[in-house]
């Protein structure tokens, strides 16, 4: 019997696939031991960049998917290999750069103006560069300049093919502008002359959302105890503990499940 009981305590785990953005910022240090607590469920997290994320998820190496690039949950879901999107909770994007100011961005609530003007004026730029969402949504964003920023790799724009807190030390060191998501911004401590310079345009909206991997496509998969952490952080007490959770009294993430 302890055999078999041990083998049952061991088994009860699920694995999440999520972002960087949301393990950096702390949130999942702060609340996920309240659900373990609550359930017995232990919540492995997978933290890479949304696109690794969900590319895991679709080869059934996670339970339930948690990332930030809208369009690429509901094609996750659409595909076959999702049940179902939930939203869970929102921030936005910032620019950040140089105390400086070469690109004189600062306050512009024009995001794609103000990276017309970073570009034209070759300004160094640093670019997470690794499929994330973060990634996704700047590539968006330069779409919509009309600059082709690839083609322009290695020069005044850099990519670090790095986490947000590796991206934004790499932007630290050279002085340069960033793309970054608040919550990891507001976490993150070296940031030397780097201040926000961009925020508030509505196309720097950042909803998270939450997705149990499909058990028809892959039944391994452990649709249970995935489908209770999706519902427990959709719940008023889950949502409450997002809502809670700051630094430095600054809130990192806006809950936003539907009731």
């Amino acid at each position: 019997m302890p055999l078999a009981s041990t083998s049952v305590a061991a088994d009860k785990f699920i694995t999440i696939a999520s972002t960087t953005s949301t393990a950096n910022s702390g949130l999942f240090d702060a609340i996920l031991p309240v659900f373990e607590e609550k359930t017995g469920i232990e919540p492995r997290v997978i933290a890479v960049g949304t696109g690794q994320a969900i590319r895991q998820a679709k080869n059934g190496d996670a339970d339930v998917l948690f990332v930030h690039h809208r369009a690429s949950e509901d094609a996750f879901v659409s595909e076959g290999f999702g049940v179902k999107r939930f939203d869970v909770m929102y921030n936005d994007f910032l620019i950040a750069g140089p105390k400086s100011d070469p690109a004189k961005v600062h306050g512009l609530k024009d995001v794609v103006a103000s990276m017309r003007k970073i570009a034209e004026g070759q300004k160094p730029f640093v670019s997470r560069g690794d499929d994330s969402g973060t990634h996704k949504k700047e590539l968006g964003l330069w779409k919509k300049t009309g600059i082709d920023v690839k083609s322009q790799s290695g020069t005044w724009y850099r990519e670090s093919g790095s986490g947000m807190g590796g991206t934004l030390n790499t932007a630290a060191g050279m002085n340069a502008y960033v793309l970054a998501d608040r919550g990891t911004w507001l976490s993150f401590k070296n940031r030397g002359d780097l201040v926000v310079q961009i925020e508030g345009d509505p196309r720097l909206f950042n909803p998270y959302g939450v997705i149990l991997v499909d058990p028809k496509r892959h039944p391994h998969v452990k649709a249970e105890l995935g489908q209770m952490f999706i519902d427990w952080i959709i719940s008023p007490e889950g949502q409450r503990l997002i809502g809670e959770f700051t630094i430095d009294g600054k809130g990192l993430f806006v809950p936003n499940a539907k009731g």
